[in-house]
């Protein structure tokens, strides 16, 4: 662990957001009503303070190590930088769908931002069979607005050079690749399913097409550097809100990037394909079909409000000279192709492999078997399927094999 690494605790946070000018203006640190320790991810420190006015911010810091873990799996707490980075170059292109950064304290590591509790985790709200329409195009809007606006199409030579060397983050990058893309193919002792999905485990690993299609989808993570993306962008790294009463989202906000490096743009398309299968998959294993073909149409949504973004931003790329319509119908043609790739890499890990999701493990054992190996099976599936290789392809492809699958409590 780094040597003198001050922890942030409930008791400290009062005396910390009263230091902090920025942090002061947005909340009365001596008349807090409640400070608490909110984190629910696998890596950070998270505080949600709120005063008698009802005001309130969050106070996130980067531990040393990785917390699902603990000191044993050391982590540089550095990786805050990235995430002040992406959230920043995130809001000034969309500041609707990225959370406001209000304070950044490069010696501890920690970064002050707005209070979203009055929004949920998507992830969350799906799970409980909440609907927020809307969120699902929002999403796409965002990672449309990212991929023009932080590539060569939207900056300047020297500007993306800079942007790029700064966004280096081999650390985090080399988690996605192992966790990823290579073990739930090759266990490195991390691995872990019910023991009647052992068998499902073992095929996947015995699938040298599915094998060598996670290698070209490594490769592609390591090499393509197109835009400052997400890099870890899922249900549970989106915060929705709707009305009293209404289905419909009034707010969707992306947080969580420290993840966030120059690689390729369907990375963040495919993962969030494939949290939409997992969410389906939930939906057709409690016995819900609706809700679940519900959940697989967010894919298209999501797709389609990508495209439209990115189009709508086209006409104002640095060079059109050579970058032609042309060349913007082929690019948008291999992103699709590559998001079903990336999608089946998501969809396997969060199976298979250490960080799984609540979507299946908070299913009942009997049900969780079918959901289980209805998702392994759609990876498997995707990475074989030619033709079609539209949003709505995917999306019928997942949902067959989740329903073909799924086992019955």
């Amino acid at each position: 662990m780094e040597a003198d690494y001050r922890f942030l605790t409930v008791e400290e946070v009062p005396g910390y957001l009263a230091s902090v000018p920025a942090l002061a203006e947005r909340i009365d640190a001596d008349r807090l009503l409640s400070v608490g320790e909110i984190g629910d991810g696998n890596l950070n420190l998270v505080f949600l303070a709120k005063d008698a006015d009802g005001r309130g911010v969050v106070v996130k810091q980067a531990l040393p190590y990785v917390r699902m873990v603990g000191e044993g799996w050391p982590m540089t707490p550095e990786r805050e930088k990235h995430e002040i980075q992406s959230l920043l170059a995130h809001h000034a292109l969309v500041p609707d769908l990225v959370v406001e950064v209000l304070h950044h304290d490069e010696e501890r590591h920690i970064i002050g931002m707005e209070d979203l509790s009055d929004h949920r985790v998507w992830r969350h709200a799906l799970n409980d069979g909440a609907t927020h329409d809307g969120a699902a195009a929002a999403v796409g809007r965002y990672i449309g607005a990212v991929a023009f606006g932080t590539s060569v199409f939207g900056l300047g030579r020297t500007e993306l050079a800079d942007a790029q060397a700064e966004a280096i983050n081999p650390e985090l990058c080399e988690i996605t690749e192992d966790l990823v893309f290579t073990e739930p193919s090759v266990d490195a002792g991390r691995n872990v399913v019910l023991p009647e999905n052992e068998p499902d485990a073992a095929a996947l690993a015995a699938d040298d097409v599915f094998v060598d299609a996670m290698g070209w989808a490594k490769y592609a993570f390591m090499t393509h550097g197109e835009a400052l993306i997400h890099g870890d962008l899922h249900t549970g790294s989106v915060m929705v809100r709707a009305p009293q009463g209404s289905t419909v989202a009034d707010s969707v906000k992306v947080f969580d990037s420290e993840f966030a490096f120059y690689g390729p743009v369907a990375f963040d398309m495919g993962a969030t394909w494939a949290n939409y299968v997992l969410a389906a998959a939930r939906a057709f294993a409690m016995g819900d079909d609706e809700r679940g073909r519900w959940a697989l149409g967010l894919v298209d949504q999501t797709w389609q409000a990508f495209e439209d973004e990115f189009r709508a931003r086209w006409p104002e790329r640095r060079d059109p000279r050579v970058w032609r319509d042309s060349f913007l119908e082929r690019r948008i043609a291999d992103w699709r192709a590559e998001s079903w790739l990336f999608a089946a890499a998501k969809m396997s890990r969060r199976i298979v492999g250490a960080a799984k999701v609540t979507d299946v493990q908070t299913l009942p054992e009997e049900l969780r078997v079918g959901a289980a190996r209805g998702v392994l099976a759609a990876a498997r599936a995707a990475v074989r399927a030619d033709g079609d290789r539209s949003a709505t392809a995917f999306a019928e492809l997942c949902g067959a094999e989740l329903l073909r699958h799924r086992t019955e409590g």
